[in-house]
């Protein structure tokens, strides 16, 4: 993949981006088994699942700087000058194509792009759009967040809205989202529809995920569909008659793991997510296939609480955890180590923090892994593992 903006130093996000692809998927999969051998015994690994090397990414996350005249949207360098990205690489045509008219429709509704100057408690803070989050479902329909410092912009966004929608026809989901801190956080707990609509179809395969505004959903809808199909072939092969999907998002490993005579449970921190989870779930119920997703149901909360509190409940048959980057963390491990539950998927974004989970689960002994490159040109990726007790 060439790219202008790395060959100029604007930008190097693709930290791989010198390294021909194959090598690059070389390279992961050696990572990810020597950070496993101590603990991978008997592992076996499937050949990894890869994707397009460009294109791929189905959301963008722009920083909105310069002017209310003349916008620019991408990232800030070094400096804090920004960076115009609407052109890069990574990016669908159809989400490209979107940056055109918000950028137009920064100027229309006049949103000053956020900004500060000076340091310490010198600095002072301009402006109130922060940045531009646009996410492209897989049948081309678009969701755009604009995160604000505060709510002063939100009539003029409503006043001028019928016109980015003409502009945009494939806009089917708007909100704003309120971020009044000075701090690297990308968004606020107040969210404020724009738009009827407040979800958007995620199509994968023969379920469709309702995703909300405030609710994760992986960045590759082609990679991300393979890992669920993997999980699914793991779980009907063990054939569990009870599972729980821990940090299940808006419920991807739950109901594609979901079958007749399954009881699915899926617990996740964010509300907005298990809102979005559980309308699926309904809806599938009242579909052709309704049995199959009868005995899902989903919760909001801690992961670990749930696991682990104090509640009486019955233990299932089979856990699936897809936790963030900092991993389960050891008191769930060590639940898991001492529960007896036979099976465990873990999906993992950082091997790291996966090994050192497994070192603290001895007799759940990782039987097959699976390398899933969700993030082509970066050192990151997907990694599944199935966990058999010993």
């Amino acid at each position: 993949m060439q790219c202008p903006h790395y060959d100029a130093g604007r930008c190097h996000s693709c930290t791989l981006l010198e390294i021909d692809y194959p090598t690059q998927v070389l390279d992961k999969e050696r990572h990810v088994a020597a950070l496993l051998e101590p603990v991978s015994t008997g592992l076996t690994w499937l050949p990894a699942v890869t994707g397009a090397e460009s294109g791929f990414r189905n959301k963008a996350k722009m920083v909105v700087s310069g002017t209310v005249a003349a916008p620019v949207l991408g990232i800030l360098d070094g400096a804090g000058r920004g960076v115009d990205l609407t052109d890069c690489g990574l990016y669908p045509t159809a989400l490209e194509a979107s940056f055109g008219p918000l950028a137009a429709f920064v100027t229309r509704a006049n949103l000053e792009p956020y900004q500060v100057s000076g340091r310490g408690r010198r600095a002072q803070q301009r402006g109130e759009l922060k940045y531009l989050l646009v996410t492209l479902s897989p049948d081309g329909e678009l969701m755009v967040r604009f995160v604000l410092r505060s709510q002063e912009a939100v009539t003029r966004i409503r006043k001028h809205l019928p016109w980015l929608q003409a502009e945009l026809p494939a806009l089917a989901v708007a909100s704003v989202n309120i971020q009044p801190a000075h701090a690297a956080v990308l968004e606020g707990d107040l969210e404020i529809p724009l738009t009827e609509r407040t979800t958007l179809p995620m199509r994968i395969d023969d379920i469709t995920l309702d995703l909300r505004p405030q609710s994760f959903f992986q960045t590759n809808t082609a990679v991300a569909t393979e890992l669920y199909r993997q999980a699914r072939a793991w779980v009907d092969e063990v054939g569990p008659t009870s599972l729980w999907d821990l940090y299940c998002g808006v419920g991807g490993f739950a109901l594609h793991c979901a079958a007749p005579g399954r009881a699915v449970t899926g617990i996740e921190i964010s509300a907005e997510a298990v809102v979005a989870a559980s309308g699926t779930a309904e809806r599938l119920r009242a579909g052709a296939d309704g049995d199959r997703f009868r005995d899902v149901e989903f919760a909001a909360g801690d992961a670990t609480a749930f696991a682990v509190g104090p509640d009486a409940r019955e233990l299932p048959e089979m856990v699936i955890v897809n936790p963030p980057r900092r991993g389960i963390g050891a008191e769930l491990a060590g639940w898991l180590e001492s529960s007896g539950i036979e099976h465990v998927l873990y999906s993992s974004c950082n091997a790291t923090t996966l090994a050192r989970d497994l070192a603290a689960m001895p007799t759940l002994r990782p039987v097959r892994g699976r390398l899933l490159d969700m993030f082509p040109q970066t050192s990151h990726y997907e990694v599944l593992v199935l966990l058999a007790r010993s």
